[in-house]
């Protein structure tokens, strides 16, 4: 039977144990449930959203996933930009730019919150882009990627320049057209994009490929490099403010001219690049001199060389004249020396007349003593003067007595000093096989053969070794003398 309590506790709010009421059809629902629901409201009604907001804690993760925060003053919305989309996008995501995410809304049961899912994201305007730009600038800028001091010169004549740009557009015909025109050189050109998607990594590319050519290699190496492209709007040009395409041009081992956009246009690339022109046509006009004005040079050169060695010449000619005409006449020159010459002349010929004459006066006093009586009476007393001028016997038996004396004594010297005058009171002399004379014992054994002089001959012997030659001799019996021993020394 039923107690009237359980009726009263059916009516009384918040009771212990959870019941169904009567009429009541909300079933209670569990928390994936509801989550689940909320996922599904959420999804089909902002199946498709553009939000607009400031990037803000933007982290990739290992996997290539991009998450980040959307943000304005009174609010904020998690994100998240899977690989496949985050891998095309057109800029460096980083935080403080305001972006247009477009995507769809879900909710992440996990933490109890909603969040976008982003398929693109662009910059919001051109001011956000002009912001960022300044911002990549301003960094890129610390680094000292645009110091001036870094800049290379651009070679005056390069054999091979080598072009970055598209191989389809006008730019790459008007280079071809200016570079014919003005000096006709080498032209490498690398194809690739200059707008859009990827087209910064081939230009990076390309740059970086110039560089690692080898200067001998199939590919000739460029020496100029020209980074070009048309103009366009700076979202048109934002390929050339990529960093990696700035940092490519700073670090190129060859001289980069970038001629990206028209005059007015500036891009990053031009700030890192050796030299800026302002449209392609004059970044060709950079790279090569015009022929014809370097001949005309080279011409104009010619000429002042040979002006240059004509005028000492004319200059010389001019004061040599000059002096000739100071100079006086040959004639008047000559005159004196020729009067003088006349005048010895007539000297000499009246000094020969004279000497003639003279000599044929004393010829006339002479003949007298040349007569042939008094000339044999000279004769007779020069043969007697000769006969009493004969040397007399004694002078000359002297000088021979005094050479015999000293030849004497020589010879006396020569035998008192003889080595074999000695052998006659007993002593033997030993020689070697040449005819040395050897003496000491040393100089004995290194003989092969010695000859022993002995006062009435030699003898030929043998040197023993040395165990042989300390060895004592025997001793020969008081009563019988032994015979000498023949043909040993030692």
């Amino acid at each position: 039977m039923p107690s009237h309590y359980d009726d009263d506790a059916a009516d009384v709010p918040g009771g212990l144990v959870a019941k169904d009421r009567p009429g009541d059809n909300a079933a209670a629902l569990s928390v994936s449930e509801i989550s689940g629901r909320l996922k599904r409201t959420v999804e089909e009604r902002f199946g498709f959203v553009r939000v607009r907001g400031e990037l803000s804690g933007v982290k990739r993760a290992a996997s290539g996933h991009l998450y980040l925060c959307l943000k304005d003053e009174s609010a904020r919305l998690d994100g998240v930009m899977w690989r496949g989309n985050a891998g095309n996008l057109g800029f460096r995501v980083e935080d403080g730019i305001e972006v247009i995410a477009s995507g769809k809304l879900t909710t992440y049961p996990g933490r109890s919150n909603y969040q976008i899912v982003i398929d693109r994201m662009e910059v919001a305007g051109e001011g956000a882009l002009l912001a960022l730009l300044a911002k990549t600038k301003a960094r890129l800028e610390a680094e000292g990627l645009f110091d001036p001091a870094r800049k290379r010169p651009v070679p005056f004549l390069p054999s091979v320049i080598g072009v970055v740009t598209s191989p389809t557009g006008a730019v790459i015909r008007d280079i071809l057209h200016r570079l014919a025109d003005r000096f006709g050189t080498h032209v490498l050109v690398w194809p690739v994009l200059v707008q859009g998607q990827g087209a910064a990594e081939q230009v990076a590319a390309a740059v970086e490929g110039f560089s690692r050519l080898a200067a001998d290699g199939r590919v000739p190496r460029p020496d100029l490099v020209i980074v070009a492209r048309g103009g366009g709007s700076i979202e048109d040009l934002w390929a050339f403010n990529e960093e990696v395409v700035v940092r490519a041009i700073a670090g190129s081992s060859i001289p980069v001219i970038s001629a990206v956009g028209h005059e007015t246009d500036t891009t990053l690339a031009d700030f890192a690049a050796d030299l800026r022109a302002p449209t392609p046509t004059a970044a060709a006009e950079h790279a090569v001199p015009v022929r014809g004005e370097l001949l005309n040079q080279v011409a104009e050169l010619a000429l002042r060389k040979r002006r240059a060695v004509a005028r000492p010449v004319a200059l010389g000619r001019e004061r040599l004249e000059a002096r000739v005409q100071r100079l006086p006449k040959g004639d008047a020159v000559l005159a004196p020396f020729v009067q003088r010459l006349d005048d010895l002349g007539e000297r000499l010929r009246r000094g020969l007349g004279e000497r003639i004459v003279v000599a044929r006066q004393q010829l006339q006093n002479d003949r007298a003593r040349l007569s042939a009586p008094l000339l044999a009476a000279r004769l007779d007393q020069a043969r007697h003067r000769l006969v009493a001028q004969r040397l007399a016997p004694a002078l000359v038996t002297a000088r021979i007595a005094s050479q015999r004396d000293r030849l004497e004594g020589l010879g006396r010297l020569m035998t008192s000093l003889n080595p074999d005058n000695i052998l006659e009171r007993g002593y033997v002399r030993v020689t070697a096989g040449d005819g040395r004379t050897l003496v000491s014992k040393a100089a004995a054994a290194k003989e092969v053969s010695l000859s022993l002089h002995f006062r009435d001959g030699e003898l030929a012997v043998a040197p023993l070794d040395g165990s042989a030659a300390t060895r004592p001799a025997r001793a020969a019996p008081k009563d019988k003398p032994s015979p000498p021993e023949q043909g040993k020394l030692l």
